[in-house]
């Protein structure tokens, strides 16, 4: 038997109404914040990778499913989602537009890494990207939509860690004195740390190395080498999140794992699960990077699948809108038969849901399986009833049965 490759899951129908819930809700809550929905391809150009995201990163040097196609292209499938769109923001003239440009998406990632709990080599983001601000408010406004998602899903326990990593700038200070802490012990580091030493030592904050995190202990912080722009930014941020009352933490130690950000960066962890649920930053650089003019932008992603991990043990699936018939039709004979095909198409296409018997099954079965898959009433059609034009329909809730005409109209009224 064939299976699906490692780092994969299959969602079926009985599991998939919890994602359609998820993402229906998350979807809302970003259309009434001004997002609209962008799709980019499920590959592109490995430069846009190496480029945007940063070729001293882990998902660069470890983790991405690149191959040569048959034009001898190098191509990658997507490890994340910001760098496609910008890219797409660049292509498609999108500066010239009204700005800021506020974009979602809910795609597939790609990436090859070591296969655990809510972390897989197939999985789902959501994501959301502003473009065309500089703004401290556009941080705010994201955070406070990325808190809404969260607490929409009633996810307990979740806390907002922010900081700034500063601008080119600053960070060229900082970076000096992080590698005058780091060359002390610079043997005692891991061999991907050290390649990173020179080109971009802040990457080795986030090795995920027991050693090389003991080592770190006691390195300097960003926060105490930000520029006056970047310091003032980031106190702005501060006081606009205390004004809507969400509560953060400032922590020093986040750099996040992607070369692009800039100033603000910010994770809700789940302090239950012990993971991130939801990060981001801003990325003003990365417009400027891809060849586009410089740009100022904010975003975040959250991963889907580790987000239905945690949403799962705080929901029961009576919490949730399950998608259940309103109506099952069976019949007896062939003239009934053609009854039913032509009530159940003018029933849908009036938007009702109706399943009928398509397995040929007994009444008896037919009765019972409308009770295992919950329909909310059944009609039973037969000769009797096709000759008089009239049937009893069932609340299947209730057990209250009563003789209905077997016109759409009629039927639709007791339905709703």
């Amino acid at each position: 038997m064939i299976q699906k490759p490692k780092g994969t899951k299959d969602i079926l129908p009985s599991e998939s109404y919890k994602w359609e819930y998820v993402e229906e809700n998350a979807k809302q809550i970003l259309k009434n914040y001004g997002f609209g929905e962008i799709r980019v391809p499920v590959f592109e150009q490995t430069e846009l990778f190496e480029r945007g995201v940063g070729d001293t990163t882990d998902v660069v040097q470890k983790e991405m499913y690149t191959f040569l196609d048959k034009g001898e292209r190098s191509i990658t499938l997507r490890p994340e989602g910001t760098a496609g769109v910008v890219r797409a923001y660049i292509e498609n003239g999108m500066a010239s537009m009204p700005s800021p440009i506020k974009m979602w998406y809910m795609m597939p990632m790609y990436r090859y890494e070591n296969v655990q709990k809510g972390r897989y080599r197939e999985f789902r983001q959501i994501g959301a990207e502003i473009l065309g601000t500089d703004a401290y408010e556009a941080d705010v406004e994201l955070i406070a939509m990325a808190d809404q998602i969260i607490r929409k899903f009633n996810i307990p326990d979740v806390t907002l860690n922010i900081n700034s990593i500063g601008c080119p700038t600053c960070r060229k200070t900082y970076q000096e004195a992080l590698k005058a802490f780091i060359g002390n012990n610079l043997e005692q580091y891991c061999n991907t740390c050290k390649t990173r030493f020179e080109k971009n030592p802040m990457r080795i904050l986030d090795c995920k190395e027991k050693k090389c995190k003991e080592l770190n202990q006691g390195a300097p912080i960003i926060l105490d080498y930000l520029c006056e722009e970047c310091s003032t930014h980031f106190e702005n941020v501060k006081k606009a999140l205390e004004n809507l009352k969400l509560d953060y933490v400032v922590d020093a130690g986040i750099v996040r794992g992607l070369d692009y950000y800039t100033k603000t960066v910010f994770e809700f962890v789940s302090e239950k699960e012990g993971y991130t649920v939801l990060a981001g930053g801003r990325y003003d650089g990365l417009v400027e990077e891809l060849g586009g003019q410089k740009t100022g932008a904010i975003g975040f992603a959250m991963g889907e699948d580790r987000l239905i991990d945690i949403f799962e043990k705080y929901n029961t699936a009576d919490d949730l809108t399950r998608n259940t018939p309103d109506l099952y039709i069976t019949s007896m004979g062939k003239e009934a038969s053609k009854k039913v095909q032509t009530l159940a198409l003018a029933l849908r296409k009036n938007n009702i849901y109706v399943e009928t018997d398509i397995c040929e099954r007994s009444i008896k079965a037919n009765l019972k399986y409308a009770d295992k898959i919950k329909s909310k009433y059944v009609l039973v059609i037969g000769e009797d009833e096709i000759r008089t034009g009239k049937a009893n329909i069932k609340n299947m809730a209730t057990g209250e049965e009563q003789e209905v005409e077997l016109e759409t109209d009629k039927i639709m009224k007791i339905l709703k």
